[in-house]
């Protein structure tokens, strides 16, 4: 018997799961110690160290969710005095999801960070050297998993795995990559896409140390560091989680 398609639309919205809200700072004391410290800095600030970046983009965010974003060096003359080089202090592996731009939801402008985004934020060969691209070549010092609840990559793919489904064209291969993070955590308490957005965002932070000897020696020196984010489609905020 032919395995039913999935809908395209389970790969857009949520369908009918509601994320469970989580307190980060109960869950994860790592995002509570992380709190954003300069929104006084200027704008332009250098960035010097990996935690110098990290609260950089938190208090970005900070910004973002309270209204009082600055909207950094987004006009014409920033764009070209980075025609000549650019140096962004942070990488974004982050999902395709239009909701889910990092240079607004992290307050930052052309320049500041280097964007590498797929649907399920997937880390495959190609974002992988994406990846080890910036940190060799520019020098970034942190990269951001970003993962979002409510993720529709991730609605497929337990989709696909409870109704023994296909998805259509190369979606297919969306489903197929995030399958092996996500059906082991089908069957924990709690909502199943939240559970698996979470699974997904630890499972990409191990691959891009694991599978990049580029990234795990940027790490062991302390010139890098890589961390899991889960973005609230609600309120904007952006906590730490892995």
């Amino acid at each position: 018997m032919a395995r039913p398609h999935l809908s395209r639309r389970s790969l857009l919205t949520a369908g009918g799961a509601t994320a469970v809200a989580i307190g980060a700072a109960a869950a994860h004391p790592s995002a509570a110690a992380a709190q954003p410290a300069d929104d006084a800095q200027p704008a332009d600030a250098a960035v010097g160290t990996p935690a110098e970046a990290l609260r950089r983009l938190l208090a970005g965010n900070h910004r973002f969710t309270a209204g009082h974003g600055r909207h950094p060096h987004q006009s014409l003359d920033d764009l070209h005095r980075l025609a000549a080089g650019q140096h962004p202090f942070a990488v974004t592996v982050g999902c395709a999801d239009s909701r889910v731009a990092p240079e607004v939801l992290f307050d930052q402008g052309l320049g500041d960070l280097f964007d590498n985004r797929v649907a399920g934020n997937i880390v495959d060969d190609l974002l992988l050297g994406s990846a080890e691209f910036a940190v060799e070549e520019f020098g970034s010092l942190l990269i951001v998993v970003l993962g979002h609840e409510r993720c529709g990559a991730i609605t497929a793919t337990i989709d696909a795995i409870r109704t023994g489904g296909t998805a259509p064209g190369h979606i297919g291969a969306i489903v197929d990559s995030l399958r092996p993070v996500v059906e082991p955590v089908l069957n924990q308490p709690g909502d199943p896409v939240e559970n698996a957005v979470r699974a997904n965002i630890a499972a990409q932070v191990r691959a891009l140390q694991t599978r990049s000897p580029i990234i795990a020696e940027k790490v062991r020196q302390g010139a890098l560091r890589v961390v899991g984010a889960r973005y609230d489609l609600d309120n904007g905020r952006v906590s730490l989680v892995a």
